[in-house]
């Protein structure tokens, strides 16, 4: 799909509000690329798809996690978790793309996963400090962002943590497991 298309096929999924925060991801996630190394045609392209299908109907997330085997424990879970997994999933038909690392680093953007790419870092990290968000701590994780992606995605796990917490909602596992993973990093261990 030439990338004109899949510019207004993505557009076409989200309010204008979500669009903006798309292009700021984008943005971060570039810069985010050339600052650690990463491919930035596939940051770009990652974060351009991240929230694909964050606005489908709850029912119809479900059904294309269900039709791909991609369920696993997160139905069990808050829908907010499965735009990412689900767009991983319907990607391929609905637009062509079939890089793995790409699909990978949408998939996980939101809970992350143990042993995370790269370019999973680098999606997940711009979706929390992309110039649009303004919640408490955005800032310490923009300037931690500066010098590790790691210590920036903990802080942005922490918070993700804490918010639900206080809310009283579970936490997704493989969120913890990320957390600590990355902690391991920092620390000089392995995971």
């Amino acid at each position: 799909m030439p990338n004109d298309q899949l510019l207004e096929k993505v557009k076409s999924q989200m309010p204008a509000k979500r669009w903006s925060h798309t292009l700021g991801v984008m943005e971060s996630a570039c810069v985010l690329a050339e600052r650690f190394g990463a491919d930035r045609e596939k940051a770009e392209l990652a974060a351009l798809l991240h929230d694909y299908c964050k606005y489908w109907p709850v029912d119809k997330q479900r059904q294309a996690l269900l039709d791909h085997n991609a369920a696993e424990d997160l139905l069990d879970y808050e829908a907010a978790l499965w735009h990412g997994p689900a767009a991983a999933a319907v990607l391929p038909a609905e637009t062509g793309i079939t890089d793995a690392e790409v699909l990978d680093a949408v998939r996980w953007h939101t809970s992350g996963r143990v042993n995370m790419t790269l370019l999973d870092k680098i999606v997940c990290l711009a979706d929390y400090i992309e110039p649009n968000r303004d919640f408490p701590g955005v800032h310490k994780i923009r300037q931690l962002a500066e010098h590790s992606l790691e210590k920036a995605l903990v802080a942005g796990f922490d918070s993700t943590i804490s918010f639900l917490l206080e809310k009283g909602q579970p936490i997704y596992p493989l969120t913890v497991l990320s957390r600590n993973a990355l902690i391991g990093l920092v620390n000089g261990r392995d995971s």
